[in-house]
């Protein structure tokens, strides 16, 4: 049965709990990356409180994506078997602790060690429960949607910490003292959320097995088997690392502006934060509603993005050096700003669009994590090693040369996903679930998160009320 192309006429939330509910994922999950937030916008900056090579920048984001990496397939179990509430508000504590004493030392090594906590609190089991949390918030028909708020919204916050930490910076004489503070600004709101979505998240699973412990891991262990044979499954995550892979770039576009145009890093800042924060505000929240209005879904979306990157990238390629084309340069990477934003808006929606049960979601989605992910182990460190060894244009023809190569890629691999979901993937994939629950002797009605949230909702109102009668 081919998938419908007309846009669901389901509530995007299904009460104002389960949106502010949204809302404090929204600030969880941009909070969690403020680290790597800052990256795109005051990368030289960051060089010099740290005292390090690019290459030395692309050996600590290697070795955060490498644990991170890790950690995405040893925990990928964990999403389906417990709640939000117990994988995401500890972590956002822990890493709140690590972000406050990154900015305090020049040490090399310490930083390495920085970045591994960094890793293992803000990625780990943490993300893959916050993207999946995001992916229940939802219909299966609102997924384009539901992720574009996701990364509009964050894009919303970092523009607020850029601009914090960029106003740190000139108010205490451009001294890397302002990113110093401005770690530290932010290491505290983390671990105040944290404590907010202690209270504020399910402390339910979505599991038919209920309380049986022996039961709800052999259900666990047959989703994740079932889901993982499935075609689309892959397809989305190779799409996804062709989109990351080509957003990894993103820092080396300021460099390209102080290297090879010799520009000011007070204005190199401002391009880093309008085309960071302002892609994603811009283009991230509309992306799903004109992904689902215009282009047949998120899958859509994605090929048409990765068609641009392709024309932009070989455009920066060939493009001349000379002072008369530095805003034709800013131009083109503005515009590859943007579409890494609107891409990276859809690329964790195929997995409901093709109809992936909400308890089995978890799991898989932390498996495609891993898959989106890979480039963070090893593309900042191949972008600073070609930066560094073929000094001048050289080096950043290679790199818009690469990128073009992997959305050539990414966008043949679209299309092959967009055709598979349009032809029944969820009526097969429903079928399989049904084989699940047959062979466990699962019972009963699907649950979704918005009921848990809900009922919850429900749950503590009873009480006060008890409470007040007792008075």
């Amino acid at each position: 049965m081919k998938r419908p192309s007309v846009p669901t006429s389901e509530p995007l939330f299904s009460s104002r709990r389960v949106f502010v509910n949204f809302l404090v994922l929204v600030l969880c999950s941009q909070f969690a990356f403020s680290v790597l937030a800052m990256k795109g916008a005051l990368l030289p900056q960051m060089l010099e409180l740290w005292q390090i090579s690019k290459t030395q920048f692309g050996m600590l984001m290697s070795i955060y994506g490498v644990v991170h990496n890790i950690f995405y397939l040893c925990l990928a179990w964990a999403q389906d078997r417990f709640s939000p509430r117990v994988l995401i508000p500890v972590n956002m504590i822990l890493g709140g602790f690590t972000t406050f004493f990154i900015g305090k030392t020049t040490d090399f090594a310490t930083l390495c060690f920085l970045f591994v906590m960094l890793s293992l609190w803000c990625e780990g089991a943490f993300w893959p429960a916050v993207l999946s949390a995001v992916r229940k918030s939802t219909s299966d028909g609102n997924q384009g949607k539901i992720f574009g708020l996701l990364e509009g919204g964050r894009g919303g916050i970092e523009l607020l910490q850029n601009l914090l930490t960029v106003g740190l910076y000139t108010a205490l004489g451009y001294s890397v003292l302002g990113l110093e503070l401005a770690f530290m600004v932010n290491a505290v709101i983390m671990i105040v959320l944290g404590i907010i979505a202690w209270f504020m998240l399910p402390r339910e699973t979505l599991l038919k097995s209920g309380s049986d412990a022996k039961l709800a891991n052999r259900e666990v262990a047959a989703g994740m088997s079932t889901m993982l044979r499935l075609p689309e499954v892959w397809l989305a995550g190779v799409v996804g690392f062709s989109v990351f892979m080509a957003y990894t770039s993103m820092p080396f576009f300021l460099t390209y502006l102080k290297d090879l145009h010799a520009m000011p890093v007070l204005a190199i800042s401002i391009f880093g934060i309008a085309s960071t924060s302002g892609g994603r505000i811009l283009m991230a929240l509309p992306s799903g509603f004109i992904a689902d209005r215009f282009l047949g879904g998120a899958a859509g979306g994605m090929r048409l993005g990765l068609l641009l990157v392709v024309l932009c990238s070989l455009i920066m390629a060939l493009l001349p050096t000379s002072d008369g084309y530095a805003w034709l340069a800013m131009a083109t990477m503005m515009m590859l700003a943007f579409l890494f934003f609107f891409m990276r808006a859809l690329y964790f929606a195929p997995f409901g669009e093709m109809g992936l049960p909400q308890r089995f979601s978890g799991s898989v989605i932390s498996i495609a994590a891993f898959i989106i992910y890979l480039p963070a182990s090893f593309a900042y460190l191949l972008w600073g090693v070609l930066l560094d060894n073929n000094e001048g244009v050289t080096g950043y023809q290679y790199l818009f040369g690469t990128l073009a190569l992997v959305a050539t890629v990414g966008m043949a691999v679209a299309h092959l996903l967009h055709r598979r979901i349009n032809m029944g993937a969820s009526d097969r994939i429903a079928e399989k679930v049904r084989g699940i629950d047959q062979a466990l002797g699962l019972h009963g009605e699907e649950k979704t998160l918005s009921d848990l949230v809900d009922a919850q909702l429900s749950t503590g109102s009873k009480v006060t009320t008890k409470k007040q009668e007792q008075v």
